[in-house]
């Protein structure tokens, strides 16, 4: 093991049978991702996953669910990432919304067109949060308790 884990939070958005994602540039490669980034402290784990969809792709979104706990440690980092992803539903775009700093731009893509970029997915998280989408995983929001003094 690495130097620690990044906690991080995504969003999994599926409409008419699209999933939305970015397109990031990272180290001058351009990527897919689900909308992700670092949960920040004063924020919940689910409102750091909105906040950070609305960021990377403009779109207001609707968590309904926790789809899952990921670990990955890529090898030349030498850290990882926890990242916690939740189901989404999409409510409303803003397209004339800036978008963070490396990204490109947001994306719906068909699992056959995910699948078929397979080289240009960031972790392995982004095929796997999608496969268990699709496979029914999910636990209810209630699973996630934020305690306070």
């Amino acid at each position: 093991m690495g130097a620690g884990h990044h906690i991080t939070v995504a969003c999994v958005v599926q409409r008419d049978g699209r999933f939305l994602f970015v397109e990031e540039s990272i180290g001058g490669r351009l990527v897919l991702n689900q909308p992700s980034g670092h949960w920040e402290d004063g924020e919940t784990l689910i409102e750091g996953a909105v906040r950070e969809t609305l960021e990377e792709t403009g779109w207001d979104v609707r968590p309904t669910a926790l789809l899952g706990i990921y670990e990955y440690e890529p090898a030349d980092l030498g850290y990882g990432f926890l990242r916690f992803a939740f189901i989404a539903e999409a409510v409303r775009h803003h397209p004339e919304r800036a978008l963070d700093n490396g990204i490109v731009g947001a994306v719906w893509l068909t699992p056959d067109e995910l699948r078929a970029a397979a080289d240009r997915h960031r972790s392995p998280m982004v095929q796997r949060a999608v496969d268990d989408l699709l496979a029914g995983r999910s636990l209810p929001l209630s699973a996630i308790a934020h305690l306070a003094d």
